[in-house]
């Protein structure tokens, strides 16, 4: 199947077309908003520190994942969704007010829930894709996800970058806001039919322990989710590297841009021919050959020579997203319904968090010990986790998924 018609099953599809509509618009305030916020605490208090403090604040509220999906498990997705959205829109508006470094405290905060509110849209819109796209469309619909997203990436930051040039931090802020405002009509427009949630039959901390003891008791989940774990603990560590091998290269910090741009472009196009791939090897072989190539990108960033490293930028954004995809789809794929939100959020949580801890050991180690070993070392990681998972049996793993849920044993 090409990759063409594979984009026009899902945009022939209303609701995934529509979903996918919503994240590209949502995802592009985000994602100009993410580079313009920390500039804008550099150019008012003139800190490196207060500056990253702005990443800190948008991911910290993953920590709570498991938590926080659980509302999107206690309410029709759909009618929340829209909800999410129209509050981020005035939230966003506050900042506004933010003109100088007294004000800082409330951009602090709006990001701290800003981060809190999307865990929360991020685990909704799994679950009313999962519930309102067919089976056999859900890989298609997570690879082109993919492709939107990073393809945001890529230009959303420039306009980011015009806008706060012109107008300011405000300036940015108001285009966030109308980007959630465009996502709250198009979730709108969506025609899904949702039952009313059962009312709950345990108390907080026990429906959101219910949905990791899914994840853990899921022998065909728990192996891909653990590995998606490792691959972003050892992707963060080299993400920190990216400095030190920009300068082995002879190039000044600037010309990051340009690998990440390159790495941005592999990303774009793996999201594209995903889907071929993922309905040919399954998800869990689908990102075991992307960790593979991820494994064999980092090492291989250690030669000082350009075009090695443009292959190696270019190779990461390929396999590391492929990691993601196979992750999300398996989740939707293997997760029942009522349980989809908080398992979806405590998979991101077990997913991306890693990625924050080692982007910190990433800038301690990089003072400590040379970069080239370093990453030879993630490559041997990334490998071994690599053969793990493509040495796991998918029989004996399903029929250790088919056991009840009150066998597993969640750590």
């Amino acid at each position: 199947m090409t990759t063409r018609w594979t984009a026009v099953r899902v945009l022939r599809d209303r609701t995934a077309g529509r979903c996918l509509t919503a994240v590209v618009v949502s995802g592009f305030g985000t994602s100009a908003l993410w580079l313009a916020s920390g500039v804008w605490v550099k150019d008012l208090t003139g800190s490196d520190g207060l500056a990253a403090l702005c990443m800190l604040a948008m991911w910290a509220p993953t920590l709570a994942g498991p938590l926080l999906g659980t509302l999107a498990d206690r309410h029709r997705r759909r009618p929340l969704l829209v909800a999410l959205s129209l509050f981020m829109a005035v939230l966003l508006l506050t900042l506004c007010a933010v003109d100088g470094p007294e004000e800082l405290w409330l951009l602090y905060a709006v990001l701290f829930v800003y981060g809190a509110a999307g865990t929360v849209h991020d685990a909704a819109e799994s679950a009313l894709v999962a519930g309102a796209v067919d089976r056999s469309l859900l890989g298609d619909f997570n690879g082109l996800r993919m492709t939107a997203n990073e393809g945001m990436k890529l230009l959303a930051p420039l306009a980011g970058a015009g806008l706060y040039t012109a107008y300011g931090g405000p300036g940015v802020a108001v285009l966030d806001a109308a980007s959630f405002l465009a996502a709250a009509l198009v979730y709108l427009s969506l025609r899904v039919r949702e039952e009313r949630p059962a009312p709950a039959r345990e108390g907080g901390r026990s429906a959101t322990a219910e949905g990791v003891r899914h994840l853990w008791g899921d022998a065909g989940l728990r192996p891909l989710v653990l590995a998606g774990g490792v691959t972003m603990l050892c992707a963060g560590v080299s993400g920190a590297l990216t400095y030190a091998v920009v300068e082995d290269l002879g190039h000044s910090p600037a010309y990051a841009g340009v690998l990440y741009a390159v790495q941005g472009a592999g990303s774009v196009t793996v999201g594209l021919l995903s889907v071929p791939a993922l309905r040919r090897l399954g998800a869990r072989r689908f990102a075991a050959y992307g960790i593979s190539l991820l494994a064999a990108a980092v090492a291989l960033r250690a030669v000082p020579y350009d075009p090695a490293a443009w292959a190696c930028a270019a190779a990461v954004g390929v396999g590391l997203p492929a990691a993601l995809i196979a992750v999300l789809t398996g989740v939707q794929q293997r997760t029942p319904g009522p349980l989809l939100g908080r398992v979806t959020a405590t998979a991101g949580t077990l997913v991306h968090t890693p990625n924050v801890i080692g982007l910190a050991a990433g800038a301690v180690l990089v003072e400590l010990l040379g970069h080239r070993a370093q990453l030879v070392a993630l490559g041997v990681v990334l490998g071994v986790t690599a053969a793990v998972l493509l040495g796991q049996s998918p029989a004996s793993a399903d029929r250790t998924a088919a056991r009840s849920a009150s066998d597993a044993s969640p750590a």
